[in-house]
């Protein structure tokens, strides 16, 4: 049974077992309702071909069935010509992954004695570095969302300001409450993944467009607010949450790039996250500081951009360096 106030999960159940297991990851892990839906579907696809090809529930499954459903799902993915050696290795690294989950919790729970993946490696994934932006374009794109001087340009100046000042992940920030703010907009309490809370502290820049910001932000509340409206930092007067989407702060970056003159593939609030963190790092921030501001529970998480820090500083020595070039 779900916790109270908490969104309910997919239907019908798939067994009672895989019922069991998210309800533990909501009560005991406060896991949010997109990852419960993630493992769901990952359970779902695993039951599905149990039951039609194994005759088995995914609760007495084998070692060699759990084999015989990962080389399928490889199978599947590459021949519908995706290309897709990448999207099949991590695709069956992350069912790999919940299944892991699901049967060390069996385990525990004393609904099994063993574990039938603890055998199975998981595929070798090469790293995907994260895409960025240079400081000069990151300046560049709030130099251009101020440039029209309207009421929205004000909030999506306030937004990249405070993206990148703090480095929250894009729900987060659209998210949240005015009582997140603290007094003279010095810093913000987040609430993060798994329940964490967090404080970020806010640059000098993103202060004054905070700042700028609430003076007209009364503008994008409805006439006929409620407090479920008004709580927000980031009203709307459109969306069923009451606040702005992520969906439509996404789609106000892609139109800002192309006025800035900047590959629209190359921002995104997550891009400008992984902005944060890259010119943290480049400046000499501790990354274990910047692990906390970016609320990653793994410090292994963060250590990604340690290599886009090194490649860029790789590159500037065989730029810049009198010998670099030398025969």
């Amino acid at each position: 049974m779900a916790r109270p106030g908490r969104p309910a999960l997919p239907k019908p159940i798939l067994s009672k077992s895989i019922d069991s297991f998210l309800d533990m990851l909501s009560s005991e892990r406060n896991a949010a309702l997109n990852t419960r839906h993630a493992y769901w579907r990952d359970l779902a696809d695993v039951s599905l071909y149990l039951k039609n090809n194994c005759g088995r529930d995914i609760d007495v499954a084998t070692n060699d069935d759990i084999k015989g459903y990962l080389t399928d799902l490889s199978n599947k993915i590459h021949t519908k010509g995706q290309n897709k050696n990448q999207i099949a290795v991590r695709t069956v690294a992350r069912r790999l992954s919940a299944l892991r989950q699901f049967y060390r919790y069996l385990v525990t729970e004393n609904v099994r004695t063993d574990d039938p993946t603890s055998t199975i490696e998981s595929p070798k994934q090469s790293r995907t570095l994260p895409k960025t932006l240079s400081e000069d374009e990151v300046d560049t794109l709030i130099r251009v969302a101020a440039e029209e001087g309207s009421n929205e340009s004000v909030r999506l100046v306030c937004l990249l300001e405070m993206l990148y000042a703090t480095g929250l992940r894009v729900s987060e920030l659209v998210g949240l409450h005015m009582s997140a703010i603290a007094e003279g907009n010095q810093f913000i309490m987040v609430e993060g993944k798994g329940g964490r809370e967090r404080m970020v502290p806010m640059t000098d820049s993103a202060q004054k467009a905070l700042q700028n910001y609430l003076d007209l932000r009364k503008g994008f509340i409805p006439g006929e607010a409620d407090d479920r409206k008004s709580r927000w930092l980031f009203p709307s007067r459109t969306s069923d949450s009451g606040h702005l989407t992520r969906q439509r702060f996404a789609q106000l970056l892609k139109d800002l790039a192309r006025a800035a003159k900047i590959d629209g593939d190359r921002v995104s609030p997550h891009i400008l996250r992984h902005a944060f963190a890259t010119h943290l790092l480049s400046n000499g921030a501790d990354l274990r500081a910047v692990q906390k501001m970016l609320g990653h529970a793994d410090i292994a998480t963060t250590q990604i951009y340690t290599h886009i820090v090194g490649k860029k500083l790789q590159k500037t020595v065989e730029e810049n360096h009198p010998l670099a070039n030398e025969a």
